[in-house]
């Protein structure tokens, strides 16, 4: 089958880069969806409303988390079997798993709607802040299954070798997110309301795109009749655990980091951090994106035991993200006044808060795409324990020593810098398990 031809093709550099090509367009187009959120909000509804979506993310980040652990170690499950040329129960399991998903994007909808008030109450914000909170999310429950089935319908069109149109897919649904909050926030004026509605139509429309073609018998992953497995869901909740945590505590994190620059800064220096976490998030898409791309294969490889296509993949991954890791901090070094006055106008506290933030911020760029490789490449291999450690490590202990510890030491710029350094600490930690188990899974 044609769209199995990347499975079966020789695993070269040109070869990998323009089938990650369309995936790595495909997150930055996704990571774009909260940018242009900020950018609408904090352009038109103001400071005060970018910090409220600042304030909320640990709940969007909950999200996020558990759509994360089973896109990731649901597809290294299913990859595995289609490895192994057990096809049916690969189908099988991945109409469970999707299926799975909706059902619990139908219960976090409903506990959402029931506990907005209560949960967006517990920042002890100003009462326009929570204002903004609750209207944010609480219209945003609405939209929590495209928003858990958003990525596990991308990598599966991505393992089924359709790149191209997970890419056009994310493009179409950035291109009507951007036409839904001009018309909803700046046309109709429904402010916070818009912004979420907009973000939940833009996932809606990219998941119809994405799931229509996999009714189709001729789509090398099609639904069929599911089928429960307890091993198909232990393994993709703990091939997928790290994913899940790195998601969640990121939220966590933020929480920790926004209360450090509120005691440093003020709110003027949680919309600064907001913006400049906006830029990093972008820049670091890219590496996400190529990991979605060479994820199913890395499982499907395994599943073959095909250690020279192992192999191979591993020195195209780390010489390509070593030279994006240059280009990029550097792009976000030299170009920092020009990303960050997209979110804010010049000459405000903000601005020049995260002018300066960014620059140091963006060291972090150095390291964390090898980090997130080698975190997904052991889920995609099936070992979500390592993974776990390395992403929990590098996502909160190692951020959460560095957020306590450096601004003590020096102020503001070391709250900046806790980034950089809890990556380059996961750096250590993501060589020395490479080096490890290089021999256990041949690559």
């Amino acid at each position: 089958m044609k769209n199995q031809s990347i499975y079966n093709r020789n695993i070269t550099f040109k070869a990998i880069i323009v089938f990650t090509i369309p995936t790595i367009i495909m997150m930055l187009i996704q990571q774009s969806y909260s940018m242009i959120d900020g950018i609408f909000i904090s352009n038109i509804i103001g400071d005060t409303a970018l910090s409220s979506i600042t304030l909320i993310s640990p709940y969007l980040n909950f999200f996020v988390a558990i759509s994360a652990m089973f896109a990731s170690g649901g597809s290294a499950v299913v990859m595995k079997k289609m490895g192994e040329k057990n096809e049916k129960e690969a189908r099988e399991d991945f109409t469970f798993l999707i299926l799975l998903n909706i059902i619990i994007g139908i219960l976090l909808t409903i506990f959402i709607l029931i506990f907005t008030k209560p949960l967006v109450s517990i920042f002890n914000a100003n009462e326009i802040a929570t204002d903004y909170c609750f209207k944010y999310l609480f219209t945003y429950a609405f939209f929590i299954v495209p928003n858990l089935l958003f990525s596990n319908l991308q990598i599966y069109t991505i393992a089924s070798g359709n790149t191209k149109r997970a890419m056009f897919s994310a493009i179409l649904g950035g291109i009507f997110n951007i036409i839904f909050d001009y018309i909803l926030i700046k046309l109709f004026n429904l402010k916070m309301i818009g912004a979420a509605i907009g973000t939940g139509l833009g996932m809606l429309i990219t998941c119809l795109l994405l799931g229509y073609p996999m009714f189709k018998r001729n789509n090398l992953l099609h639904f069929t009749i599911p089928k429960f497995r307890r091993s198909t869901l232990f393994k993709s909740i703990s091939n997928g655990f790290s994913e899940f945590a790195s998601n969640l505590v990121s939220g966590i994190v933020m929480l920790l980091f926004n209360h450090q620059m509120l005691r440093i800064s003020g709110v003027d220096g949680v919309a600064a951090s907001t913006i400049t976490f906006y830029v990093f998030s972008l820049m670091s898409a890219m590496y996400m994106g190529y990991m979605f791309g060479i994820s199913p294969l890395l499982s499907y490889f395994y599943g073959e035991k095909n250690s020279k296509n192992l192999k191979k993949l591993k020195c195209i991954s780390l010489r390509l993200i070593g030279l994006v890791a240059i280009i990029t901090t550097a792009f976000s070094i030299i170009f920092s006044k020009v990303l960050v006055g997209i979110f804010t106008s010049p000459n405000t506290i903000s601005y020049n808060l995260a002018i300066n933030g960014n620059k140091l911020f963006s060291f972090a760029l150095l390291f964390v795409g090898f980090n997130t490789f080698s975190s997904m490449l052991f889920t995609a291999l099936s070992n979500g324990k390592i993974s776990a450690i390395i992403a929990f490590s590098r996502t909160f202990i190692f951020l959460v020593g560095t957020i306590i510890i450096l601004p003590i030491l020096f102020n503001i710029n070391g709250l900046w810098l806790s980034v950089p350094v809890s990556e380059f600490l996961a750096l250590i930690l993501s060589i020395y398990y490479l080096k490890k188990y290089k021999k256990t899974y041949q690559y």
